[in-house]
């Protein structure tokens, strides 16, 4: 993937805001120093940037997709009254993989699991 500024400005956002923003979001965050980035670049680089694996494209947790810089295996948790996405290391279900695969005999190239409930906040 060939360097750009844009591509730049993208990601250093995504990875300073690490609240999983959608890209509404990152549009607004990006738009207070770089005006100059349309909502187009913005999608050409995050659709281009997921592509090359160097970012996550979290789809399914609402309308919006949602972007991750962390691509290290690990999972979600959403919080069903705030909204807020959280990181939660894929140590809570080890072997998971291994262990359906056993099970099924299917052959698994990936996965991606996401919890739902309320955050520590929203239960207080």
């Amino acid at each position: 993937m060939n360097y750009s500024k844009q591509r730049e400005v993208v990601l250093d956002a995504l990875k300073e805001n690490v609240i999983h923003p959608t890209a509404e979001q990152l549009y607004s965050i990006i738009q207070i120093e770089y005006p100059q980035v349309s909502k187009a670049t913005l999608y050409r680089n995050l659709s281009q940037l997921a592509e090359a694996g160097i970012i996550k494209k979290i789809d399914g947790l609402e309308m919006s997709s949602h972007f991750d810089h962390n691509t290290h295996l690990h999972y979600h948790f959403i919080c069903e009254k705030c909204g807020r996405v959280y990181d939660v290391t894929s140590n809570v279900a080890e072997d998971v993989v291994k262990k359906t695969e056993e099970e099924t005999g299917f052959r698994i190239t990936g996965h991606e699991i996401v919890f739902k409930g309320l955050c520590k906040d929203c239960q207080k």
